[in-house]
């Protein structure tokens, strides 16, 4: 069966060396006159890149201000500090510069500068964003994608509730992507910024629709590059045409391209989000610590879907007389290439110690909002499903 859908994906992505320097008529063009630039912690100024934006929007007569101090897992607490900024300096447009991290909490900001409420009421499910302010992105991580989704993903400071929402009306007008800018990447978070590409594609192509051959291609390829390029590049972290690679990889895994014509699932991410909300970890480093066990807990109802992962990305031989021995082989085949990427398998390799049956209740209780809804697609989790996923990844 192929699923009916609509593909849109709007944002202009321009790509390659030195494409930082088109930023003010990119900025023009989709009508910013009084910019807020949002950036992370230091490794934008530190590397001049922040410098050379300002310059440029300078020299180009486009007036600014900054906002700087977004942290991974970005938090409530700042967005509202960006709205009262943009409100009070009468921003017109959001560029941020960094990853994921940054990219949401610019998203969170242009929700929030027009609305009379709490900009929480969006992910609390009580409210339904109306506009955003339009946001461009100098992009300097690969991995969550938000420079071409219509994802935004927040973690409130009171309860660490890390929540998400969709809607198109945040993606992004431009994304300047020079893969120069990751150069300087460490390799752990390199790898976890792989973990996170390949997984956006996997949470998609672990669906029960199964006859979109074209997309399963797609996604398939994706994978297997991005596999072998993350060797290449914490090898030589300057070597441009695999940084290439990884960086178009990261906007093609999340800008739903991979979806078409399927159901994305998205269990792990979800899964995960309780996991880095509570202990702040890497977003990658937990999901690479959770899937496994989400894929083994079910793979015995989607056999034949798990044995094409392992034949087709993971380079597993067939053993057409034991399908499951097939599927689960893929499954290990995914965690040693975790393992060799520096990645955890597990909830205890994760955070170096198990968590307790109480910790256990506690994260399942979270993700499930006290038993009230259920995760998946492909297969549907209720709260019960979610705590078997977390103790087995807790002694994997």
């Amino acid at each position: 069966m192929i699923k009916d859908f609509n593909y849109y994906a709007p944002t202009r992505v321009v790509f390659g060396r030195d494409s930082e320097k088109q930023l003010a008529q990119l900025i023009r063009q989709y009508g910013g006159t009084r910019v807020l630039v949002h950036y992370g912690g230091g490794s934008a100024r530190r590397s001049g890149l922040l410098d050379r934006a300002f310059n440029t929007l300078r020299e180009a007569g486009i007036s600014f201000v900054e906002l700087g101090g977004v942290v991974p897992n970005p938090l409530l607490s700042k967005v509202n500090e960006g709205i009262e900024l943009c409100r009070r300096e009468q921003v017109d447009f959001i560029l941020a510069v960094g990853g994921g991290s940054v990219i949401d909490s610019a998203k969170a900001i242009g929700y929030g500068v027009g609305y009379d409420g709490d900009v929480w009421d969006f992910w609390a499910g009580k409210a339904t964003p109306q506009a955003c302010l339009p946001i461009g992105v100098i992009l300097t991580i690969p991995a969550a994608g938000s420079e071409m989704s219509n994802s935004c993903v927040i973690t409130r400071d009171e309860g660490l509730l890390k929540r998400g929402i969709n809607s198109d009306l945040c993606r992004c007008r431009f994304c300047i992507m020079n893969p120069e800018l990751t150069y300087t990447l460490p390799p752990y978070q390199t790898a976890a910024g792989a973990t996170d590409i390949m997984m956006h594609t996997m949470e998609r192509y672990f669906s029960k629709y199964e006859d979109m051959t074209l997309t399963d291609a797609i996604a398939e390829a994706l994978l297997r590059t991005v596999k072998d390029c993350v060797f290449e590049v914490l090898a030589n972290p300057e070597d441009y045409r695999h940084r290439a690679q990884i960086m178009w990889a990261g906007s093609l895994a999340h800008n739903d391209l991979t979806e078409c014509g399927l159901e994305k699932d998205f269990a792990t991410h979800r899964l995960e989000h309780e996991l880095s909300a509570v202990y702040g970890v890497t977003h990658g480093a937990g999901l690479a610590a959770l899937w496994g066990s989400w894929a083994r807990y079910v793979m015995p109802k989607h056999v034949s879907r798990f044995v094409q992962f392992a034949v087709n990305v993971m380079g597993v031989a067939n053993d057409f007389a034991h399908p499951e021995a097939t599927a689960l082989k893929g499954i290990e085949a995914i965690e040693c290439f975790y393992r060799a990427i520096g990645m955890p398998t597990s909830i205890g390799e994760l955070l170096n110690r198990t968590l307790t049956d109480k910790e256990i209740d506690t994260l399942a209780d979270r993700c499930s909002r006290g038993g009230t809804i259920t995760l998946g697609a492909m297969e549907v989790l209720d709260q019960q499903a979610m705590r078997t996923i977390y103790q087995m990844a807790n002694h994997a």
